[in-house]
């Protein structure tokens, strides 16, 4: 008696209703099928609000950055002037050297 080799079948996956093709013999995935894409959108004019309200996230942020980088000038001043009065009130001193140590 010969036994009749098993068919490959489909399977539906429980998380995310993807579909497999598996063999039985060979206890392996032999396809995969990604689920279609649901809509998150169902009216045009939904979609268009959204885009819209995006574009007024975007200016925002832009405008956000344009003034950090503005006021990134003084901040940057500021603190190579206080580095430069520091360095003016310390004493020179001779750097000490790797061959000075021995």
């Amino acid at each position: 008696m010969s036994q009749k080799p098993i068919e490959p079948f489909a399977v539906a996956c429980p998380c995310c209703q993807a579909k497999l093709r598996v063999d039985p013999e060979l206890r392996a995935v032999l396809s995969f099928e990604p689920p279609p894409e649901e809509r998150r959108i169902k009216d045009l004019s939904e979609g268009v609000k959204g885009l819209k309200d995006e574009a007024v996230q975007r200016q925002a942020k832009f405008e956000e950055s344009l003034k950090a980088q503005k006021g990134k000038k003084d901040l940057l001043d500021k603190k190579f002037q206080d580095a430069l009065k520091k360095a003016k009130d310390e004493p020179i001193t001779k750097p000490t050297r790797d061959i000075d140590l021995d």
